[in-house]
């Protein structure tokens, strides 16, 4: 035998006995498809982190029909704790891309730790999709072509919120946190303002508990105005702001106003009966399929409602999804890109588009008014008005 064909012989039996290894590139078994989530499960954020980690898992199994595989790709999850701190979120992402070799990543909880993490996303050149994270700079003044965002932003809480409070003869004074979330928040709830005039803008730490001398600030600045006035809070994370209620307001003629929040959060709302302002999500207010869903099989699971931040983690699980099943599960970032761009989806909130300019997700608000129900723990937003995507004039930040 020719030593030409003996070779001939042996390869064939080599490929027999180890199928796929000489096989072309398109015939052999689909690489998974890795995505890392990277959020806080730990520090101050820990219960919004771990609500969109829930709603992640529920999102993917939904948009899948239960597979968790696209184009006959797996979809593997890869979990990491930015702790709420900017610095370890960063560096978590660079390992993702390149240690943990990521297709996509989702993330972050905190706007501060988000912030730090976009010039990553832009140096790999890599997806990054902001599930949860509200400051209005991330899809503003530091945004890059590889970020994405399925949360809402600053513009659409505060425009949202204007849209419950801005009367003719209103007096507002603020309550935020002195960091990125509080601070763009504000100023966005300023932008939206028509009618009504701030008098006050108190910011405080993220830790603060004792909320008594920012209190005494602001009732000094509202006690003698005319007309109606209001604290309007913008908060997030733990302590309890909605305590300044108990110094006796109402002898001044003041109220509070806040948008939704976690459940936990809102049974601080339950005193508050008759208070207005704009949620992002409850799960009773929107009524469509994909919500039915949710709430649906997080009882079941959970014997509880989905909260506020479980549907940012659903909706960036569908919205990846949907990306991927356009691009026929190719993830390279150019595809990614243009499927995104100008994307939308079905969410529970109803259909979801991303803005093409700034990748923002566009989505509908809910004007709401407190109900104490006895059936409920929490203060119950109970639904005056959808306000959609259209209605709000988002600004385009980013100066593309």
């Amino acid at each position: 035998m020719p030593s030409n064909t003996r070779r001939h012989v042996a390869a064939v039996a080599i490929a027999a006995l180890l199928p796929g290894l000489f096989l072309p590139a398109s015939a052999q078994a689909p690489k998974e498809i890795r995505i890392a989530q990277i959020h806080s499960l730990t520090g101050p954020l820990e219960a919004y982190g771990k609500q969109a980690q829930t709603g992640f898992q529920l999102g993917l199994e939904y948009a899948t029909g239960g597979t968790m595989a696209v184009a006959g790709r797996k979809l593997v999850v890869i979990e990491r704790d930015d702790q709420g701190k900017p610095d370890v979120g960063k560096n978590l992402l660079a390992a993702a891309y390149s240690d943990d070799k990521a297709d996509i990543a989702v993330g972050a909880t905190s706007s501060a730790v988000a912030l730090a993490m976009l010039p990553v996303a832009e140096e790999f050149k890599k997806v990054f999709l902001v599930e949860t994270a509200v400051a209005d700079s991330i899809t503003g003044e530091r945004w890059n072509k590889y970020v994405f965002r399925t949360a809402r932003n600053s513009s659409q809480d505060a425009i949202a919120n204007a849209v419950a409070l801005d009367k003719d003869n209103v007096h507002i004074a603020t309550l935020a946190q002195d960091y990125a979330f509080g601070r763009d928040g504000i100023k966005a709830f300023k932008e939206a303002l028509k009618k009504s005039r701030i008098v006050h803008e108190e910011y405080l730490p993220m830790t603060t508990t004792d909320f008594t001398a920012g209190a005494q600030r602001i009732i000094q600045a509202l006690k003698d105005k005319p007309g109606r006035k209001i604290i309007y809070v913008y908060w997030a994370g733990a302590g309890n702001p909605l305590k300044i209620a108990d110094m006796d307001l109402k002898r001044y003629g003041i109220e509070i106003a806040a948008g939704g929040n976690t459940l936990q959060a809102m049974v601080a709302y339950k005193p508050l009966a008759g208070m207005e302002g704009a949620s992002y999500y409850y799960f009773g207010l929107p009524k469509n399929k994909v919500n039915d869903w949710l709430v649906s099989n997080h009882y079941s699971r959970y014997k509880a409602p989905p909260d506020f931040f479980t549907t940012d983690g659903f909706n960036a699980a569908v919205a990846v999804v949907e990306a991927l099943k356009r691009t026929n599960g190719d993830t390279s970032t150019g595809k990614l890109i243009t499927a995104m761009e100008g994307m939308s989806f079905d969410s529970p909130k109803g259909t979801i588009s991303l803005r093409k300019e700034d990748h923002q997700a566009m989505q509908s608000m809910y004007h709401t008014r407190i109900k104490d129900d006895p059936a409920f723990a929490w203060g119950v937003p109970e639904l005056i008005r959808e306000i959609k995507p259209e209605e709000m004039s988002i600004p385009i930040r980013n100066q593309r």
